[in-house]
């Protein structure tokens, strides 16, 4: 009998391993909060909706508000400020810093890369990050990038002749490295971390994707914002009313009225009015912006249905993990920069350098309030779509649980058998350099239904902006309104119209200390 016992125990532990889902994260860049059609959107995403309907859709999701702290805490599974990216820290990682992948690879995984990375290293910092991977490290050309990678080497600039299209790429890349997994490394689990650049600024699309879009937008921002409000009310997403359109809320770094007048178009405007005040000539530009965002979108979707077809070729759909987010909300910055806006340029070309802009991006967030780089709801809230045919029971059905991307690594690491504690290290760290616990929860109680969990503390800090929800409850501050303290009942109030900081001020002291306590403790966090 002796002679069969390590047969069985390599047998057992391959089976233990085969159970191990493969994990597909996709990450889209300043995507709005009902710009998908599965929530409230009229943008074409069947692929996306098609994993909503057979999976889950979380309505209170939180990313951090911008797109490098919300990717710092994606891969590391803690507050941006806890890792060092903060901009009143040094941006160095902890010496106890260890990445999504790297622990993976304690699982057995493979680990693989294509798209944006936006950290202060390249792809394969920390050191043996990633086993295959494809960065793409110029976010201001969508048709001939000149800062990308292969594998850390740097590759030739793309020509605007050649045909290319950022998105596309990211996503063949991605196809090319699961093909190689399935000719050398089937018997491995892996990790896809799939990071798309769109529909991030400058808007640019295919010809053939605009015009599916054409005309779609000329009722402008205000009807399209009660016609996704209607959808996300039906959908059982929100209910409630829109956030007020904040007409002079705008990013402080944005070009100013004249600027955007000379450099991008007469028409272009900084502020978001009522639609029915812009003329003949703003609307008509105004419209070509949003059509060029849905076709970023509508090509997003395409190309990730593309990769999960892959997946199906290779037989690995029904166990492979899928987790859909966006970095931020959707961006109201309007600037000028890679090649620059040619005057005169077609929305969506090569030649143009447009941005969303505050009045479409009010739309894109829509029911919620302002945007990215904000820490009201517009600019933290994300859509969450989790897919896992293996493993949910309740395909289709809505998780109301209040979440936030610190939740995400604790969540794969349940979800791949192993343990949550700090990272090992090949030598012990002193006690002052070790991890902390992870702010985060695993989401896998909340694949069957939503728990009854106990109020949490979510913790939101970036560039002056300031927020700490507890359970109902929301503190926020706008650093272009710095030291006035918000307070919001998001039960009653998710659009945070209601500013009940003078009625319940016991309730708003308490949030602020709290926030004042995590925030001072995730700076000693980072300086370990």
């Amino acid at each position: 009998m002796i002679r069969y016992l390590v047969p069985i125990i390599l047998l057992a532990a391959s089976a233990v391993a085969a159970e191990r889902p493969n994990i597909l994260i996709v990450l889209a860049d300043d995507l709005g909060y009902s710009d998908l059609g599965c929530y409230g959107g009229e943008i074409q995403t069947p692929n996306l909706d098609a994993l909503a309907q057979n999976g889950l859709r979380y309505t209170n999701f939180y990313n951090t508000g911008r797109c490098w702290p919300s990717r710092a805490s994606l891969m590391t599974g803690y507050y941006a400020p806890q890792v060092g990216m903060d901009p009143r820290q040094g941006k160095e990682w902890p010496s106890w810093t260890q990445l999504l992948p790297q622990r993976l690879r304690q699982a057995g995984y493979r680990n693989y890369l294509s798209g944006k990375w936006h950290l202060r290293h390249l792809a394969s910092h920390p050191a043996n990050a990633w086993d295959r991977s494809y960065q793409l490290a110029d976010h201001n050309r969508f048709f001939s990038p000149e800062k990308h990678y292969l594998d850390s080497e740097q590759l030739p600039p793309v020509a605007r002749d050649e045909g290319r299209y950022a998105t596309i790429d990211t996503a063949q890349y991605a196809i090319d490295f699961l093909q190689e997994h399935q000719r050398d490394h089937a018997d491995s689990p892996f990790l896809l971390y799939l990071a798309f650049t769109a529909p991030h600024f400058p808007l640019h699309a295919k010809p053939e994707d605009i015009a599916k879009y054409k005309g779609r937008y000329d009722q402008g921002w205000d009807q399209l914002r009660h016609e996704r409000l209607e959808r996300l009310q039906a959908q059982g997403i929100y209910q409630g009313p829109l956030a007020q359109r904040q007409e002079n809320v705008v990013p402080h770094w944005s070009l100013n009225q004249s600027e955007l007048e000379t450099q991008i178009d007469p028409a272009e405007l900084r502020t978001a009015p009522a639609w029915d005040s812009l003329t003949p000539a703003q609307k008509a530009f105004q419209a070509s912006k949003m059509e060029v965002h849905a076709a970023m979108v509508d090509r997003l979707d395409q190309e990730l249905g593309r990769v999960i077809d892959q997946l199906k070729a290779a037989g690995q759909f029904e166990n492979t993990l899928i987790l859909f987010l966006s970095d931020n909300g959707a961006t109201a910055e309007q600037i000028n920069r890679g090649d620059r806006h040619v005057l005169g340029a077609v929305s969506g070309s090569a030649d143009s350098y447009l941005a969303l802009g505050p009045g479409w991006s009010t739309a894109a967030n829509t029911p919620l309030s302002l945007h990215k780089h904000w820490n009201h709801e517009g600019g933290i809230s994300s859509p969450l779509i989790v897919h896992w045919p293996a493993d949910l029971d309740a395909p289709g059905q809505l998780r109301h649980t209040p979440t936030h991307i610190v939740d995400i690594v604790p969540t794969l690491l349940e979800a791949s058998g192993l343990d949550t504690p700090g990272p090992k290290f090949d030598k012990p760290l002193p006690a002052s350099h070790q991890a902390p616990p992870f702010p985060g929860l695993s989401l896998q109680p909340t694949f069957p239904a939503d728990p009854e969990w106990e109020a949490r503390g979510l913790y939101f800090q970036h560039s002056g902006n300031k927020a700490y929800r507890l359970g109902d409850w929301k503190a926020v501050m706008r650093r272009d309104n710095a030291n006035h303290w918000e307070l919001y009942n998001l039960a009653l109030d998710r659009a945070e119209r209601n500013d009940l900081s003078t009625t319940h001020p016991q309730k708003l002291s308490q949030l602020v200390a709290l926030w004042e306590k995590a925030d001072l403790q995730y700076r000693i966090d980072a300086s370990r």
